[in-house]
């Protein structure tokens, strides 16, 4: 793979024995604006190990245009409630549509997990809810009513 670098446009070139195919390669700021997340964001995902970039000559980071369906794709599994770490396993998938093929079971083990993590969260915030609740009720005689 080699990478040509010129002020506009930025592109990378791939040849393989048939063939020879130009992407245009994006810097972090038109990932992040593509992609709806921050270029903060982004040199964290790369610090995972989720997306890769090349540096230019000038040391900025460049990205594949692909690059944009991963960061999508972890973007969405972060959305549903994963970790980065639980994102490491689907890793093979992010290149494409991680919801277009049934899920694996190591993807079920991973999810029926994180909504148990979740859940234990939910009630120990209810359990500190309902104390505080209590403990108002009683301070005030119970004059004061906890907002729904």
């Amino acid at each position: 793979m080699r990478l040509t670098l010129m002020a506009e446009p930025l592109t990378r070139t791939t040849r393989t024995t048939r063939t020879t195919r130009t992407t245009r390669a994006m810097r972090i700021g038109e990932l992040a604006e593509a992609t709806g997340t921050t270029p903060r964001a982004l040199r964290h995902y790369e610090q995972a190990g989720l997306i890769t970039s090349v540096r230019a000559a000038n040391g900025y980071r460049l990205y594949d245009a692909g690059t944009a369906v991963r960061v999508r794709n972890v973007r969405r599994l972060l959305e549903v409630g994963l970790t980065l770490d639980d994102v490491r396993v689907f890793l093979p998938c992010l290149d494409g549509d991680v919801t277009a093929g049934p899920a694996s079971d190591e993807a079920l083990r991973i999810a029926a997990g994180r909504l148990a993590v979740l859940d234990a969260r939910i009630a120990a915030q209810v359990a500190v809810r309902d104390r505080l609740a209590a403990a108002l009720r009683e301070a005030t005689d119970a004059r004061v009513r906890p907002v729904a």
